[in-house]
Parts: C-alpha cells; structure tokens; sequence
C-alpha cells in the first residue's frame, strides 16, 4: 500500500490547460503551498450556447439538439430533454415505455463506467511501461486469486510482448498519450498488477462496443439513438423475442466482464492506493434517483433521490428542485443574482480570466439549498446506501470490508472512483431481471402500447431529470404559444466543476481538490487522479508553466 507522497519544499501556481471534459474544456488553476493545494480554480472555457439555440423552436426538436451536448452520452441528454417536454405537455408514459427507457438507461451506464475505469481514469494509477518488468506466470497467478475468470500466463505473456513491441518502435499505440509513464513516485503497483490492468485496458477497449450495440437495439443507433418522442418511444420492432434477446445477450456479455474483471481489479488496484482515500472529499451530496416506473415522480425509481449534508449518512433529506439556483457571480455571464432554472437567462459576457468580479469560468454555479453539492456515483451510492437500499449497502459494505477501512473513506477520490463500480455492479445485476420483466409485460399485451397521445399546450413549463452516470441532470423547459421561450440545461459537470458562487464558496472540485498532496509538482498527477474521478470524458492535452523558469511541460493525458 502507498503512503501520502508530497514535496514539502515547493510552494507556487500550477496551471492545468486544457483539460478536456463532456462540456468542454477545462483548465485547473491550483496554488500550492509546502506541497499541498492550498487553493483552487475549476474554469470552464469553452462555450456552447445551447439554451440560445433552442429558444423559439418547437418543443418536440429539442432533445435532437440536447443530445448534441455529449459526444459519449448521449442518450441522457435526450431522455432529460423529453422527460421534460412530457412534463410540459402533461403526458403519462406508457409502462412499457418507461421500462424500455431504464433498459437504455442502463445499457448506457455499463458503457459509461468501464470506459470510464480503465480509458479515462485507470493510467492515473497504472504504469503501463512497467509491466514488462513483470513476470506472466506470477501475473496469472495474481489474476486467478482475485477473479473467479481463468486468466492464463502465455495471454498475458502476450500483451506484454505487444507493449514490448511498441515501447521498442518509439509508437506506444492505445498508451501514447498516457500520463507519465515510468518512474513516478506517486505510482506503486508491482509490474504484475500493471501487467494484469493493462491487458483487461486493452479488452475492453472491445468489449465496451456490446454496450453500445445494445442500446442500438432500441435505439436504432448509437451515438445519438432516435427512439424517444414525447409520450414514449417509437421502437416496437424491438418487442420481436430475437431483439430482446439479443440486447440481453450483450448486456449479459457487459455484466460478466463487470463482475469479473471491472470489480477484482478496482478492488485490486485500490488497495495499494488507500492513500487516495485520504484527499479528494466533499460535503455535501445530491441524487436524483433513476430507472423510474413512473418518469414524473422521482421516488418510483430503484435508486432514490436525496441529499446529505456534511458527510452525515445518518440523515438523508428529501430532493427539492425548488431549491436549485444557478449562481453567475464569477461567470462569464450577464448579472450577479443567483436564479432558479424556470427563470434562468444565458447571456454571455466574456471579459478575461480572473477579471471583472474576477470571473474566470463559462460554468454557471449550481447551489442546492445555498451549497454547493457533488453529484454522480458517489453522490447516488451515498444516497443509497443511507437509505438502505438492499443491493447497494451490502455491497459498499463488502468493499470497504475488503479494503480493511471505514465509510469515512467513501469521501476521497478513492471513494469516487469505487461508487463508481460498486453502481457498475448493482445495476449490472439488475438487467436480467429488467428484461425478463419486459418480455412478461410483452407476452401480457395483445396490442403493446408504447406512446400516449398528448396535446401541445399554449404556454407550460416542465422538468426532466435523469440521475446520468456523471450525476444528477436536468432541464428546464419554458413554452410560449407552442414554441420554447427558455430552456436550460443544469448538468452534471456543472454542478461539479462550477467556479465560486455570489458568497465565494468554492465549487465542489475546488473544494476536492484543496489540500491534495503533490509529490512531483513538475508531474502533478494527483490533480488528474481528482479530476478524473469526477469523470471527465476526453483525452486532453496538459500545459504546464514552471513558476520561476517559464519553462513549459507538455503532457497527453488520457
């Protein structure tokens, strides 16, 4: 296991820029002091616009534009948008419809963690130049003692062979743009264990794609399916037995991967690093919930939505979207006052970094109940596990058994990172059940009804919410004489990465990433494995200015 690493003789500025993110992209500005961040600036400088583009369009075109807001995920984006429309507009979905949405839902939540695990956080951790340093039968070994799946020494003999083969060509393919690979004194892994994360890195680089096949199943595509309309979904050629079967089939592929390897290795990997437990933290917590039987009423979903308030699991309040505001006292906004979403404007007002009001982000901030709140895995594990949710508290308690520490580890980018699989696993468990329970309520329908007939109202407003796989999301739909008069998009990254607010508090990444230990400020990895945790969706590149030289570092990241 690691010990807390930092080099107390440096203190000064280091500067993140760019590091890409779902929204755009994002640079972090951190000053440290005897090698802790003392503070911290999350600036998102990249702007979209999208709540101007949609004003004055019909309602029923706007989640083929929201879906455009991700690269990656996309489909949540378009679920939010006509959840809210639905809500607008007054309809009830059919059951069968909700069922097929939470199907979708899912399938995009396995896709979502493992490439998130092991493409976009995993090389935070894993040295992947140092596995040919290790030996395959001893690697086997290690492998077959923490997952019941059969690894055998000659594949990972292998793989070794082919980073050798790239590391020799000067072209380290999947891993040029790795971070730091080779002698870091923040990365501790035996060459084993990087040997075992590197070949499961490359596998599912493959397997991944199941996922995304299945959500094309009834979504007739992917990225971007096409499914959804406002009162249902429109894909009842997928009720046919061969096209269930087949998305089970492929969900079964995802989940066995998950259990098998995803969570042995996660599992594995965290315990040489219980040191991440100790930094990272927030403190206050919101969820959502997802996979409703009823998309208008957030508490019929098998998570449940609500919040915790400085880390007390004792206590779970109840959701209120009531109390969203958006702050833009240090945004590159129009205006200081903080306003709910029905009324939010988005008027943009560039001025320069750290300038009037010393704004210095695109990001609006999000408040919930006048605090700011992290959203995500973490946020819905913790709501869940407080609330006694049957499949998740067993299973957070079985991870922290197994790591040897208690909930109060939970709060850390350790803690981040594990919710993250423990969800993986939950909801990975749950997919036989859900399509099976489909195919009944197929077989029980002589005439399957997928969409409810509605009426496009004059003036109305609506909200949609999904608890996305990156946190709590949601949209807010004004209408005016048939036609969008406002429309915002609170999303998870905002909520996450928001700057300060109109009282200086800090955002929740800022908040996490504030006293970090760094041991190598010219390598500053432990910013990456923070921000990563909080899931960031692109391969960025990293700008680094050494304070007193000038002297500029340039990093891929993945």
């Amino acid at each position: 296991m690691s010990q807390v690493k930092f080099d107390e003789s440096f203190s000064g500025p280091i500067v993140v820029d760019p590091l890409t993110r779902i929204e755009g992209h994002l640079r972090i500005e951190v000053e440290v002091e005897r090698g802790r961040v003392k503070k911290a600036y999350s600036c998102g400088t990249l702007f979209r616009g999208l709540e101007i583009i949609l004003k004055g369009r019909d309602p029923r075109d706007a989640q083929h534009f929201t879906a455009r807001a991700c690269g990656v995920c996309t489909y949540v984006h378009s679920l939010a948008t006509t959840r809210a429309v639905d809500a607008a507009v007054g309809v009830q979905i059919p059951p069968l419809a909700a069922m097929i949405r939470n199907l979708v839902m899912a399938s995009q939540y396995l896709h979502d963690h493992v490439v998130h695990f092991y493409h976009l956080h995993a090389l935070d951790f894993v040295d992947v130049s140092n596995c040919l340093k290790a030996d395959p039968s001893k690697a086997a070994k290690i492998a077959n003692s923490i997952s019941p799946r059969k690894t055998r020494a000659e594949d990972l003999k292998a793989v070794q062979q082919r980073i050798k083969a790239y590391v020799e060509s000067g072209q380290i393919g999947h891993f040029t743009n790795a971070y730091f690979l080779g002698g870091h004194p923040a990365f501790v892994l035996e060459p084993e264990l990087d040997l075992i994360a590197t070949a499961h890195y490359l596998e599912a680089l493959h397997l991944q794609v199941r996922s995304a096949r299945a959500m094309a199943v009834f979504g007739g595509k992917n990225p971007h399916p096409q499914f959804m309309v406002v009162g249902g979904v429109s894909c009842y050629d997928a009720l046919k037995p061969e096209k269930t079967n087949e998305f089970l089939q492929l969900m079964q592929e995802s989940a066995k991967f998950i259990n098998e390897v995803y969570i042995p290795d996660l599992l594995a990997v965290a315990a040489q690093y219980k040191d991440v437990a100790t930094y990272g933290g927030t403190h206050n917590f919101f969820a959502v919930g997802e996979f409703f039987k009823d998309d208008q009423n957030l508490k019929s979903g098998y998570f449940p939505p609500g919040v915790i308030y400085d880390r007390d699991l004792s206590t779970v309040a109840e959701f209120d979207p009531d109390k969203i505001r958006e702050h833009v006292a240090h945004s590159w906004f129009e205006g200081k006052d903080a306003m709910h979403p029905y009324q939010g404007k988005t008027e943009p007002k560039f001025t320069d970094l750290h300038g009037d009001g010393d704004r210095y982000s695109w990001s609006k901030a999000p408040r919930y109940d006048d605090k700011p709140c992290e959203t995500g895995p973490l946020a819905q594990v913790l709501v869940a596990y407080a609330s006694g949710h049957k499949a998740v508290k067993p299973l957070v308690d079985h991870v922290l058994s197994t790591l040897g520490v208690g909930p109060e580890a939970l709060f850390s980018t350790l803690g981040r990172t594990a919710a993250r699989g423990i969800e993986a696993a939950v909801i990975s468990s749950q997919i036989e059940y859900w399509v099976r329970e489909l195919q009944y309520q197929i077989g029980a329908e002589s005439k399957p009804k997928l969409v409810e007939k509605w009426e496009m109202p004059r003036s109305s407003q609506g909200v949609g919410f999904c608890m996305a796989p990156r946190g709590g999301l949601s949209h807010w739909i004004n209408i005016e004489e048939g036609k969008i008069s406002n429309f915002q998009l609170v999303v998870p990254t905002t909520w996450n990465m928001s700057p300060r607010d109109a009282s200086d508090i800090m955002g929740p990444m800022e908040e996490a990433l504030t006293g970090t230990p760094i041991a190598d400020p010219k390598r500053p990895v432990e910013l990456l494995r923070t921000v990563h945790s909080f899931d960031p969706c692109i391969a960025c590149a990293i700008h680094l200015i050494d304070p007193e030289s000038n002297e500029e570092r340039v990093f891929k990241v993945l």
